[in-house]
């Protein structure tokens, strides 16, 4: 072999090294590399995960509240029917009585 074939040999096992050298680095790099994905990964579902659980509770907390002012408007609205009838047979008493003419 001649010098320069001896030269282009040593080139390609240069650049083949340095080829092998990026290759390397790369491949140490990827597992770390891979590791911090999954904990942003899991970072972001769990806290997509907390805000779901924050609105659903939220949800069940103004479903409660709007169930307790339903109720709460139930009674009163019996309240006032009772008291309306009440009222209403104490009117019809006094107007029969006006017109049988004891009042």
């Amino acid at each position: 072999m001649n010098e320069k074939h001896i030269q282009q040999v040593l080139e390609i096992e240069k650049q083949a090294q340095e080829i092998h050298d990026v290759a390397v680095r790369d491949a140490q790099r990827l597992p770390i590399q891979a590791e911090e994905d999954a904990r942003a990964i899991l970072g972001k579902a769990l806290s997509d995960a907390q805000e779901e659980a924050r609105k659903l509770v939220s949800e069940a907390q103004a479903k409660e509240e709007v169930s307790r002012i339903l109720a709460q408007a139930e009674e009163k609205n019996q309240q006032v029917e009772a008291l309306a009838m009440s009222n209403f047979d104490r009117a019809v008493t006094y107007i029969l009585e006006r017109i049988a003419g004891k009042g």
